[in-house]
């Protein structure tokens, strides 16, 4: 007998951040992802207005990954009275706790609105009490029709794309597709047998350089700082990026394929999470797996240094050049990294390396743009550095990517909803979808809702 279920999508349409869908399925409202909105000028506005629903009514919460775009609202919606159960894999309720204490303390610095009364270690205690992890393929039993399981997306570690069964149909939300092959995580599983598809697009348009070229790229932009005997700035997202980057420069220190150099890890969430990876190291790909049984170090090599502490953060100014610092935020929209770009790029003799995906509205995007001023810290910097990027390192799937997993399943999928992502770069995975594999693919507006028959 047919039955419907109905997707209302209140965040992640038009834009790469906010993931915030709701599964309606006989008496049960399911969210999917929490996420904050960044970059925007309007964030703040989106991000601390009240939810279109009502969070109460809310019984269970899905979290696709550890990123703050996909579980950064959650402590406003356990402050408008959220008390359902939240559910995800065991590596991100790990990695919840960490990212979401980092974001309080970032927050906590806004002094004009209730935010101090939202992000409280209370309300993430809370969250963190209602939340259960599972395993991978893990069957989470729901209701007599109706069962979910997380399936690997490869994005970071732990993340999963959340695959509903229901009434026979499968829904699948991706959250973010990983840019497999990954130096670290097993590659996005396949999928074959979807009938309705919610996927991301961040690069729906574009392409990335090959493994072997990032690898290339990040060593000569290195070698070229070293020759020049500058600084080699790299804002890096806390998550899973650091992490690569280690892995990679790691490899090249071991095969002397660069210079022995001072290099810093100036991130406290970073250093605090890569504690966390070192947990989960079967969560790993059997590459990184068989190093760390031949007893290689994953995350410390020969030149490393953590500074965990803001006094060290700023005694890195004081070692000579040529040296790297490795610092978040990935967009340089805040962290320690915007105090080295403050210091470094006046001097056309440093680099500052972009790495993964800049927001519009970022000063990372700005730069990225060839910006030649930007404001920090209430004054104006010119932008003289070499301004370098590598996108083979983005943690998400490029055009090709996506249209190939979609390819997989493209003989079951009767609809698929393109989300997470800029307009242009939806837009055009809708029509290259369509024009590439004949399937029927819609990018959804902000709050539209659409049934599905099941």
């Amino acid at each position: 007998m047919s039955k419907t279920a109905k997707i209302t999508f209140y965040g992640g349409t038009g834009s790469v951040t906010g993931a915030n869908f709701l599964l309606e399925v006989e008496d049960k409202k399911i969210l999917i992802d929490c996420g904050l909105t960044q970059g925007s000028k309007m964030a703040d506005d989106i991000n601390w207005a009240p939810f279109s629903y009502d969070p109460k009514s809310i019984d269970i919460l899905f979290v696709t990954h550890a990123h703050v775009d996909h579980l950064g609202r959650i402590p406003k919606l356990i402050y408008d009275g959220f008390r359902g159960k939240i559910y995800s894999t065991k590596p991100t309720r790990e990695l919840a706790s960490p990212m979401l204490e980092d974001t309080m303390g970032i927050l906590s610095r806004n002094t004009e609105n209730k935010l101090n009364e939202i992000y409280t270690e209370e309300n993430i205690k809370l969250a963190l009490s209602l939340w259960e992890g599972f395993e991978y393929h893990e069957k989470i039993q729901i209701n007599e029709n109706l069962s979910v399981s997380f399936r690997n997306a490869g994005h970071i570690l732990g993340s999963g794309m959340a695959e509903f069964f229901y009434n026979g149909k499968k829904i699948l939300f991706t959250g973010d597709l990983g840019n497999s092959p990954s130096p670290l995580l097993p590659d996005t599983e396949k999928i074959t047998d979807i009938d309705y598809l919610i996927m991301e697009s961040v690069y729906g348009d574009r392409n990335h350089e090959s493994r072997e070229g990032r690898r290339k790229f990040l060593e000569a932009t290195i070698e070229d700082n070293y020759k020049r005997k500058g600084t080699l700035v790299i804002p890096t997202f806390s998550l899973e990026r650091s992490q690569e980057l280690l892995f990679e420069i790691d490899a090249l220190v071991e095969e002397q394929r660069i210079p022995i150099m001072p290099i810093f890890l100036d991130s406290p969430l970073a250093i605090h999470l890569t504690n966390v990876f070192k947990q989960f190291k079967n969560y790993f790909n059997e590459t990184a797996q068989k190093a760390i049984s031949e007893g290689k170090h994953l995350f410390d090599f020969p030149g490393l240094h953590s500074t965990l502490k803001s006094e060290e953060s700023k005694m890195i100014v004081n070692v000579p050049n040529p040296k790297i610092v490795i610092a978040g935020s990935g967009m340089s929209s805040g962290g320690r990294v915007v105090h080295h770009e403050r210091h470094y790029l006046p001097d056309p003799n440093n680099t500052l390396l972009l790495t993964g995906y800049q927001s519009v509205g970022t000063m990372g995007r700005l730069i990225q743009e060839g910006a030649k001023v930007v404001r920090i810290t209430g004054e104006d910097v010119p932008v003289r550095a070499h301004i370098v990027t590598i996108s083979g390192y983005s943690g998400h799937k490029d055009s090709d990517g996506l249209v190939n997993f979609v390819e997989d399943t493209q003989d079951t999928v009767r609809k698929i909803f393109v989300v997470m992502g800029e307009p242009k770069s939806a837009l055009f995975l809708v029509q290259k979808l369509r024009d590439n594999l004949g399937v029927d693919a819609y990018a959804p507006e902000q709050g539209e809702s659409i049934l599905l028959e099941c």
